[in-house]
């Protein structure tokens, strides 16, 4: 059983950088990174909100599952199966010059004080919903992934705006701003086997791969799982190198990005009455 930690929630769909109350870790650091990653987004013509709508992250998911972009959410940032409240999850949407969402990152708190990860990842898959769901650990480190847990998922980009790095920036910009709301012991992800190969979940900043979580008969298939790991210390490290480094040198590598108009295209949000799979070739749960 995953309980809530106390937490102050933010209105739904402030700008990243106004949702932002940094009640935990460096100030200065998570601050400024905040705040350049979203200058950074805002010079490629995308403008970041956090969220906690999941009906509109569900549509939009929907709608691009059908133009073949994305892969459908797993249950743990979906609210037709599991209890996501503004007080354990958040989303972040990308909108660009005509108010299409462009992008996606969700993330969610586990509070797991006298738990771990082996013991839960099953129903955390699943949502919570017990169905007789299998799930098979040999991950070593999921033994030690307790506490103050945040997961991230929902890391959707639309083709358009990929090779452009986007994606090592989101992963670190949702990150950024679950540090600075929630006392964070341990950041994690479960990833396909090929984005630890290729070195993609190193680009998101995660400093460990432990092998594997499956989940037989899924609704996603024979699905192996890596757990992508890194500690909150790890996280500010990361963060910092990142700040220093890459996100200093991207305005100068990439220029601003001019908007794409295809006559084809469609809208896909909209104002709803009301999270994971990748969406490129290789996945992220």
């Amino acid at each position: 059983m995953s309980l809530i930690y106390p937490n102050i929630v933010p209105e739904n769909n402030l700008r990243l950088p106004d949702a932002l109350t940094i009640k935990h870790g460096p100030a200065p650091l998570l601050s400024r990174f905040v705040l350049e990653g979203d200058k950074l987004a805002r010079r490629m013509g995308i403008r970041l909100r956090l969220r906690h709508d999941f009906g509109e992250l569900v549509y939009v998911n929907k709608q691009q599952v059908a133009r073949g972009t994305w892969f459908p959410l797993v249950h743990m940032f979906n609210p037709e199966y599991c209890d996501l409240v503004p007080e354990n999850s958040y989303w972040i949407s990308g909108e660009d010059d005509r108010g299409d969402i462009v992008l996606t990152q969700a993330g969610r708190i586990y509070y797991w004080p006298n738990s771990c990860l082996e013991q839960e990842v099953r129903m955390m898959f699943y949502g919570g919903q017990e169905k007789g769901q299998r799930c098979i650990v040999t991950a070593s480190a999921a033994k030690l992934i307790t506490g103050v847990v945040f997961c991230a998922g929902a890391h959707w980009i639309h083709p358009q705006f990929r090779g452009h790095q986007l994606s090592h920036l989101l992963a670190r910009l949702g990150r950024a701003y679950a540090l600075s709301r929630w006392p964070v012991d341990w950041g994690i992800a479960l990833v396909a086997p090929i984005l630890v190969e290729k070195g993609v979940s190193a680009g998101y900043g995660y400093k460990h791969a432990s092998h594997s979580i499956f989940f037989p008969g899924s609704t996603w298939g024979e699905l192996e799982t890596v757990l992508a790991y890194l500690s909150a210390a790890e996280a500010y490290e990361d963060l910092t190198s990142f700040l220093v480094t890459e996100l200093s040198s991207f305005a100068e590598v990439h220029p601003v990005l001019e908007p794409r108009f295809n006559p084809l295209d469609s809208k896909v949000t909209r104002i709803s009455d009301e999270g994971v799979f990748q969406g490129s070739n290789s996945r992220s749960y």
